[in-house]
């Protein structure tokens, strides 16, 4: 069954900053290209930390303020906003290290991650750590537009054919803005559940409506409990 990785749907042409970029480019590099941060580079353009407008609130937070220092009673986010107050270059505003992904990786790899370190987008860095793109919450979602037939067609051929070598005509599948209903016969009731737990897999797909039923019901223990088979 196709894995769709974060190349598939992340966006290549990104703009970045130098450590050296100062507060107004990088606030003219956002407004330019209408993104909600930067990836912060090296000369060797392998990613050291991004810049988010979260990053450069702070000194508009502080703004008509003394200038602020960073005093080492303050609790962490307190400190941070600071110091990041009185940041004038890329390389005091960014947040680092950038929390990125490999191309190659799955795009539901991408959005765990993203997940679970609260955060919008993902730097894509190649082996090197170079930066090659770019994923967001938007990049990820947009699998979820996948027509219809097409999710039907992965179902079919993919899930019931290649990966579970079950007959295609003994179920069938249908498809309707993402959700998609089984209905049809297997061998075992245990099959069931993992067609189920497979076919969510699929990207695009919203959620599985299962009216599948079975011929064994291999989960039905053969002797009740505490009893055994008489002996002639």
């Amino acid at each position: 069954m196709r894995k769709h990785t974060v190349a598939e749907v992340m966006t290549t042409d990104v703009v970045s900053v130098p450590e050296s970029a100062g507060y107004k480019e990088i606030v003219e590099a956002l407004a330019n290209r209408e993104v909600s941060a930067v990836p912060v580079v090296d000369d060797d353009g392998r990613v050291i930390g991004i810049v988010s407008e979260a990053d450069l609130l702070f000194k508009a937070q502080y703004a008509g303020q003394p200038q602020p220092t960073a005093r080492l009673w303050d609790r962490k986010r307190v400190r941070t906003a600071r110091t990041k107050a009185g940041a004038d270059t890329a390389a005091d505003l960014m947040s680092s290290p950038a929390i990125a992904i490999n191309p190659r990786d799955k795009v539901t790899t991408a959005a765990k991650l993203m997940d679970a370190e609260k955060v919008k987008r993902l730097p894509v860095v190649d082996e090197h750590g170079q930066l090659v793109g770019i994923v967001s919450r938007g990049d990820v979602l947009r699998l979820f537009l996948r027509d219809d037939e097409d999710i039907r067609r992965e179902v079919r051929d993919e899930v019931l054919i290649r990966t579970l070598w079950i007959d295609p005509d003994a179920i069938t599948v249908e498809v309707a803005h993402g959700v998609v209903t089984l209905g049809g016969t297997v061998d075992r009731r245990s099959t069931i559940a993992i067609v189920v737990e497979v076919v969510q897999s699929v990207a695009g797909v919203v959620d599985v409506v299962s009216h599948l039923s079975y011929h064994y019901d291999d989960r039905k223990p053969k002797h009740p409990t505490g009893s055994f088979p008489v002996v002639a």
